[in-house]
Formats: C-alpha cells, structure tokens, sequence
C-alpha cells in the first residue's frame, strides 16, 4: 500500500495505490473513487467487535474492505469534514479519537478500549480507538493535523476538542484549563496533559467550538405552530 496525500491543505484526498491482491479496510463512506479494485461491507472482527465500534466509539458497525484485482490499482478516500488527511506507518498500539479513522492496510486492527474514569468529561465519551499491528493508518482531523514528538517526561497541554492520537507510551491525565471560573468562562474547558514518550497528533480546529458557534445563529423553530 503507497499512500499519496492531494489537495492539502482544506480539503484533502488520500491516493492509495495497491498491488494485486493487496487488501484495505476503510471506514464507511470513506471512498471517493476507485480503480481495479472490488469492494466487499462486514463488520470487521464480528458482530460483537462491530458494536463496540458503532455504540462506544462513535464509529460505523461496517467496515468496507478493497482488494485490488490487478497491479496499481488505485482507491482514493476522503473524510467528511474539511482538514487534513495523514499516512502514518505504525507498529504497535496507538489511540485515536473517535471520528479520525479513515483508513488502514488489512493487517491494522480497529477496535475500542475503555479510556478511563480520567475522561469522564470530555466531549468524547469514555470510550477511545485501539488501533494496533503493523501497517499503514490513514487518519484525518477537522483543520490541520500537527505531529509532536514527545521527549521522555515532556508534556504538553492540549484542549480536549483538538487531541487526535497518540501512540501507547504516552500517558494523559484530564484536568481543568484553570480554575472553576476559568473553565467556565475563559473557553477553554478541559484540558489533557500528554507527557513522553511518545507522538501526539493536534487538530486545529475543534468541531465543539465550530458547533458552539454554529448553533445560535441557526433558524429557531415557530413555537406558535402547531
């Protein structure tokens, strides 16, 4: 699998290039053309696994799978929302937040893992993406995705909203930005403190902040019809 990232930096695409027989797992509705390439849905390591993913990590029950029927075939994928798109190369376990997946080579395993009582109240729920094996991940984020690479101890505060991943070596702890008056009014909330080593993943752009700007200004419904 050759990934080629186009179109940055708003509104990427991902260009993956198989060889023949050659396997790619992509979160539904990822795909935006293909070619020499056939598609099958399941729900990837099973009903119970499907689940897991669909109820407690905000992802979709099926999976689609692409095989490529000659050399050179091609897929191109793309997220929903405008931002980045990054090919990452892993081998071992890494942790993504929920809605960042959108595509793996078939040896990568997707599933969910408990994050913890420590993210009781972050707007991502309870529950985080276990993605494990050796590979290559396609992960994308609403705005840019910017890399840190985390020296041993090191840490960095990161808002809630703008966490995408980071590898297994790291640890987090969720805390208030400040005080209880600073997180009520300052706009900045929660906050994880990401501590080496490690790589973290950021967004710049937070879909919480877009939504808590979007949603006053939206149409009111007539309380007066019927």
């Amino acid at each position: 699998m050759q990934t080629e990232v186009l179109y940055r930096p708003a509104y990427p695409a991902a260009k993956l290039t198989l060889a023949a027989g050659e396997s790619v797992r992509a979160e539904s509705g990822a795909m935006l053309a293909m070619s020499g390439v056939d598609i099958t849905t399941s729900a990837q390591g099973g009903v119970m696994k499907g689940l897991r993913r669909a109820v407690l990590g905000g992802e979709s029950f099926f999976m689609n799978t692409f095989t490529a029927q000659t050399d050179g075939a091609e897929l191109y994928v793309a997220p929903s929302l405008p931002g980045d798109v990054v090919s990452w190369s892993i081998n071992g376990p890494l942790y993504v937040q929920s809605g960042s997946f959108l595509a793996s080579s078939a040896d990568v395993e997707v599933d969910t893992q408990w994050g913890g009582g420590k993210s009781f109240f972050s707007t991502d729920g309870l529950f985080l993406l276990r993605i494990d094996g050796a590979g290559e991940l396609v992960l994308s984020a609403y705005g840019a995705l910017h890399a840190i690479d985390l020296q041993p101890g090191q840490t960095y505060t990161v808002d809630t909203g703008h966490a995408v991943a980071w590898t297994e070596g790291v640890s987090y702890e969720l805390r208030r930005a400040g005080n209880w008056k600073s997180t009520l009014f300052s706009g900045e909330g929660m906050v994880c403190d990401f501590t080496g080593p490690g790589r973290i993943y950021l967004q710049t752009r937070s879909e919480e902040a877009f939504l808590g700007w979007l949603i006053p200004k939206l149409p009111k419904p007539d309380a007066g019809r019927g």
